[in-house]
């Protein structure tokens, strides 16, 4: 069995139903179990496909992110600085946006939050990732974004959906 379904099956023993297990995978509180799930994972933090899309848009402005996979159900996005150094955008599942930045895996500065990020569309998240001046420990955010550069390639290319299992369209 699944840990999706075992989640599922646990959630109704919770909440006191006397279901049989199919029953019980298939509905949680009256909504479908997967629907119940993708609200889940998007309540702080950032899902997966949002994850990839704005790295998808950043590497089409020529900045070089990534989408982090950091835990089971966590994503993010990585922008790989030039000298070394990676900054991990939006990784440890709060709802505000902000960045920390590491270099040989040890922590060299950190992008505080970013006031009113926490509703903030994907088009200001691509907006406040590619003003961020990483310059200095405590970075800041630039008044205007840098011209766009010329756009960098996709991950994955053309097997980029069989790696990632056909979960998206």
């Amino acid at each position: 069995m699944s840990t999706v379904a075992t989640t599922v099956i646990l959630a109704g023993a919770v909440a006191g139903r006397n279901e049989s297990p199919r029953k019980s995978a298939s509905r949680v509180g009256g909504r479908c179990w997967h629907d119940a799930l993708q609200a889940a994972d998007t309540v702080g933090g950032m899902d997966e496909n949002r994850a990839r899309r704005v790295a998808d848009a950043l590497r089409d402005r020529g900045i070089n992110g990534h989408m982090a996979k950091v835990g089971v159900g966590q994503y993010g996005v990585r922008v790989t600085l030039p000298d070394g150094r990676e900054a991990e955008w939006d990784t440890d599942g709060t709802a505000g946006l902000e960045a920390q930045v590491m270099r040989d895996g040890m922590l060299v500065g950190y992008v505080p939050q970013i006031e009113g990020s926490e509703d903030f569309d994907e088009q200001q998240v691509i907006d406040a990732i590619a003003r961020t001046d990483y310059d200095r420990p405590i970075a800041r955010q630039r008044a205007e974004a840098p011209p766009p550069a010329p756009a960098l390639p996709r991950e994955g290319g053309v097997f980029r959906r069989f790696l990632d299992g056909f979960r998206y369209r």
